[in-house]
């Protein structure tokens, strides 16, 4: 039987006099993708951040595989990786290093991060062009060594945001994949997308409208 990964339970997130998550609800289990639907200010964004840790609840609470998530910090000790949307890459370095450096910020032994990073944009289409710097990517490149970089952390919790907004019909085709084979492996995958095509692809689809759940 999967397991609970994930348990958002009444969530409610306020920036200032906005509500932006109104009494959430959210469980993912392992070897499950999750999408998570909505208009752009739905609140799906700062939904995904809660669970990562980057926005603390005012209401609400969150557990990943049995933790708390009070912070960054007990989010990451939980096992959650993120793919931002936006891609946070850094500009200063290649597409290969953006996606080792978290590796080794994780203590992977250098020539296994060196090898995972590797398979990782390989696997998104770009190893012929890994010593490429960001700025010298289009934004669907860029985007896709963010799933790469998600994806060679190999976290139990994978968090994505919007990762097939920037990409053609055959690259997101190729990120779907990985991120079900990601869930395959074990993983609880939990995305935000406008994407019908990869909403379809989801075991479970919650929708958000102003920071409610609403039938889909």
């Amino acid at each position: 039987m999967p397991e609970r990964a994930v348990d958002v339970e009444g969530v409610v997130v306020r920036f200032g006099s906005v509500t932006a998550l109104a009494g959430i609800d959210l469980h993912a289990r392992t070897g499950e993708v999750v999408a998570v639907v909505g208009h752009s200010g739905a609140g799906k964004t700062t939904l995904l951040s809660a669970v990562a840790g980057i926005v603390l609840p005012d209401a609400g609470s969150i557990t990943v595989r049995g933790q708390p998530i009070d912070g960054l910090r007990s989010a990451s000790s939980a096992g959650v990786a993120v793919v931002p949307q936006g891609n946070g890459l850094a500009a200063v370095l290649s597409a290969y290093e953006n996606v080792l450096m978290p590796l080794l910020a994780r203590a992977v032994e250098p020539g296994a991060a060196a090898a995972r990073a590797a398979e990782a944009l390989d696997a998104v289409g770009l190893g012929e062009i890994h010593g490429h710097l960001v700025e010298e990517l289009s934004g669907g490149q860029q985007q896709r060594v963010a799933v790469a970089r998600g994806l060679a952390l190999a976290s139990p919790v994978l968090l994505a945001d919007e990762p097939t907004s920037e990409l053609d019909h055959a690259s997101r085709a190729v990120v779907l994949t990985l991120l079900r084979a990601r869930a395959e492996a074990g993983a609880a995958v939990v995305m935000t997308t406008h994407d019908p095509e990869a909403a379809e692809a989801a075991d479970q689809v919650l929708h958000l409208d102003d920071g409610e759940l609403v039938p889909g």
